[in-house]
């Protein structure tokens, strides 16, 4: 059976596609709907890893989470992952196709298009509704040729299409219109209503536009979405947690800033947690009264590295980490607190450099990426961090390197997993005195691992962690988030417009 669908598309980039969508599949799913999420393309650093060992975009795992199923790489069948000012590498259905330049891929993109839609006609077949996601603006005229995300998508799966406009930016009302005269005739007819999203004041006073706006392209205005605050995982780099304050913060954790930082959402399990703050970190100054350091993943670790020391905070965390600060490496975070990198397949920059030094080990960047979701428990940890010690811990490893000890007796280890899709048993990461690194993206979010973090710094500290979250797992509280997400959209969407929409099909 194939599934009714509905689609997302904004007159830009960060209108708000990802959220509505996320909020549209929690709203069904509620309504006693099997739904899932679809985006053909996604461009992002933060991705994850499936209990197949396929990799995909973030944005589709929360719309996945919001619809109460398993994510799946079929979601989201090609991602980009940049690794330089023009370069990205290309994942198709889950597994790393090759590197390339914009221009190249442009060239390539039609021969995507059967894998898109063979992704798709698997998710339709299980499902009662599809809840697709479009990219950028669907008025980019000079790349509708190939296009293999936005309206071509919506004419394949023959998806009705919501258009949404971000009025925080200003100029809504010609965005939208001006959007609706720069597509064609048909594409105008898959355009069944539109959405004025991140809005705050009085609706009162937009009225006379609305009803302008709805005579001039000759489409319904289903919904004006105010300003919400929900905390949800980030997709890229374009998130608000990068510049959020501290205010009223117990402990301070420093997070580098790199420039092709990812996977930051390995630190929302602990933002959560009242009492927590986690600063995004650029230059030395920023390093001062933190209680933590966390070195991130990265898209690129020797050219994150390079930065590291041509801001100064390398040298700093040297000294930080003498003086007995906990340091914690995650992913590259790891690899860059070894000793040595080297890259003999050119897999980033190539050559070989010299790491922070901290951890008795060295990383060789390999040509096959690895992908593996694990589970498992924190190993007998020594130092600040021992209160961690057999915790259970389950996360993701994604990554383009293997990290060895370079002494003659292996030290204990950070973790020990079990890989979820094969059930092999293995090691994980290395510590020496305060400084700790593993290869576990979301090694905090279960287990209660976080909320004995903030007790292990405050405790450091000499402070009182004072009133705490409830002891809600992270699952149960993003799912709390996901159900105010679909509040929220019931509350300024007309939903029964929106099922007649998605009844009727593009005829309509």
């Amino acid at each position: 059976m194939k599934a009714k669908a509905i689609m997302i598309q904004g007159t830009a980039s960060s209108a708000g596609k990802s959220i509505i969508a996320a909020g549209l599949c929690r709203i069904f799913k509620q309504d006693g709907f099997s739904v899932a999420p679809f985006k053909s393309q996604n461009m992002a650093l933060n991705s994850f890893i499936t209990k197949e060992g396929l990799e995909m975009g973030r944005a589709q795992v929360v719309q996945a989470e919001a619809a109460g199923i398993e994510p799946l790489c079929d979601m989201n069948p090609i991602l980009l992952k940049p690794t330089g000012e023009k370069t990205s590498q290309v994942i198709v259905q889950g597994e790393v196709w090759r590197d390339m330049d914009a221009q190249k891929y442009y060239g390539y993109k039609k021969i995507f298009m059967p894998k898109v839609m063979e992704s798709y006609a698997r998710l339709s077949s299980r499902h009662d509704i599809i809840v697709i996601e479009g990219a950028g603006s669907p008025a980019e005229i000079n790349l509708r040729e190939n296009d293999i995300v936005n309206m071509a998508v919506a004419a394949l799966a023959e998806a009705p299409v919501l258009l949404a406009g971000d009025i925080d930016r200003g100029g809504v009302f010609a965005s939208l219109a001006g959007t609706m005269m720069l597509l064609t005739g048909d594409e105008r007819s898959y355009v069944k209503g539109i959405l004025i999203n991140k809005f705050r004041g009085d609706k009162t006073l937009l009225e006379g536009g609305l009803r302008r706006l709805e005579e001039i392209i000759y489409k319904p205005v289903l919904g004006v979405i105010p300003y919400g605050n929900f905390d949800l995982d980030d997709e890229d780099s374009m998130s608000d947690r990068f510049y959020g304050e501290n205010n009223g913060v117990v402990v301070v954790i420093a997070v580098p800033k790199f420039p092709y930082i990812s996977n930051f959402t390995d630190f929302n399990s602990l933002s959560r947690i009242a009492g927590m703050g986690i600063r995004y970190v650029e230059n030395v100054r920023d390093l001062q009264d933190a209680d933590m350091l966390i070195l991130p993943g990265t898209k690129n670790t020797m050219a994150s590295l390079r930065w590291l020391y041509s801001t100064g905070i390398a040298g700093e965390i040297k000294k930080l980490a003498a003086r007995g600060m906990p340091v914690l490496g995650i992913c590259g975070g790891l690899q860059m607190l070894g000793r040595t990198l080297k890259d003999p397949f050119g897999v980033e920059s190539g050559g070989e450099m010299g790491g922070l030094g901290q951890l008795a080990c060295e990383t060789v960047f390999a040509a096959e990426k690895t992908r593996t979701r694990v589970s498992g428990h924190f190993g007998q940890l020594s130092g600040v961090l021992s209160p961690l010690s057999g915790l259970p811990l389950e996360g993701y490893e994604v990554h383009m390197g293997s990290t060895r000890c370079t002494e003659a007796q292996n030290p204990p280890p950070f973790a020990r997993l079990c890989v979820m899709s094969s059930g092999v048993k293995k090691n994980d990461g290395f510590f020496a005195g305060n400084v700790y690194g593993t290869y576990v993206h979301g090694v905090f979010d279960s287990g209660g691992a976080a909320r004995v973090l903030f007790k292990i710094l405050c405790d450091k500290k000499g402070v009182h962690p004072g009133q705490t979250e409830s002891s809600m797992s992270f699952k149960e509280y993003k799912d709390t988030q996901y159900d105010k997400l679909a509040a929220h959209l019931r509350s300024h969407i007309d939903m029964a417009a929106v099922y007649r929409i998605i009844d009727k099909g593009i005829g309509a």
